[in-house]
């Protein structure tokens, strides 16, 4: 299961999406999740599975490959639509004990998952596209405006970007451990929670452990190149708007405006 979290991955290929600038994936990924708030009926996640769909047909990454992040938060997934299913008041469809299901908690249920689905594919595509090197510097590039309330925008976004980076290397370093430790006989998956939660110290300890190191090596390797933060630093491969990232832009626009015109529709309104 670890090995199925995409998040922080980087699928090397050549598509459009890819050459985009990371200025123009970032806006349109934190645009794309306020859209999926603002829709109050099932028009506009339609209209978002669609533009979603195009989009990574575009980034010619493997659907298969993509969907297998969705592995990882299943649970959450479930859990909350089940809270909403059962904690949502409205019009009673099936009850039974002390539990009511309603119309508008069904609805809600469904809408949760749709919408946690889109976030967590939503977010793959960005870091399935873009090198952790490009987004740090869209980042700092895009977020430049920051610096005159004396906002450390190279710093936020040289974190974010080694924490992209870890992800894979601590999820392959922790499937390293539980592999060894069930070699040695350590049992993981049989027992209550708890003692599942117990089994899962012997993995937590060695990886906190590697982890520390990871950061004290990553740390002293900066400080022997004479790392000084964004401050008159340049850069190799300097970012520049291209045509296709206007264009970008004015899909992206056009999106916002038809999926929350649409998606905010009284007549569409199933709620």
């Amino acid at each position: 299961m670890l090995r199925d979290i995409t998040l922080g991955q980087y699928y090397q290929t050549e598509s459009v999406i890819h050459r985009l600038d990371p200025r123009v994936k970032l806006l349109g990924t934190i645009l794309f999740f306020i859209s999926l708030f603002c829709f109050k009926n099932p028009v506009g996640y339609a209209i978002a599975i669609i533009f979603l769909a195009v989009v990574i047909f575009l980034s010619k990454v493997p659907f298969l490959f993509m969907v297998r992040g969705m592995k990882a938060i299943i649970f959450l997934m479930v859990f909350t639509s089940l809270v909403n299913l059962f904690a949502t008041k409205g019009d009673a469809v099936l009850s039974f004990w002390k539990i009511t299901i309603t119309r508008q908690g069904i609805i809600m249920a469904i809408t949760i998952a749709v919408r946690i689905s889109l976030l967590i594919i939503g977010s793959s595509i960005m870091t399935l596209t873009t090198t952790p090197n490009h987004l740090t510097d869209g980042m700092e590039k895009g977020l430049r405006f920051l610096k005159v309330i004396k906002v450390p925008v190279h710093e936020i976004a040289m974190m974010m970007s080694i924490a992209l980076r870890f992800i894979p290397i601590l999820l392959e370093e922790t499937d390293k451990i539980m592999k060894a430790q069930l070699a040695r006989g350590a049992d993981l998956e049989s027992g209550n929670v708890f003692k599942r939660v117990k089994a899962m110290v012997p993995i937590l300890v060695p990886l906190f452990i590697s982890a520390f190191r990871r950061a004290n090596d990553l740390a002293t390797a900066m400080e022997a190149r004479c790392y000084h933060g964004g401050d008159g630093r340049t850069k190799m491969k300097p970012l520049k708007y291209q045509k296709r990232d206007a264009v970008a832009y004015v899909i992206l626009a056009v999106y916002l405006l038809v999926s929350i015109f649409l998606g905010r529709l009284w007549i569409f309104d199933i709620m």
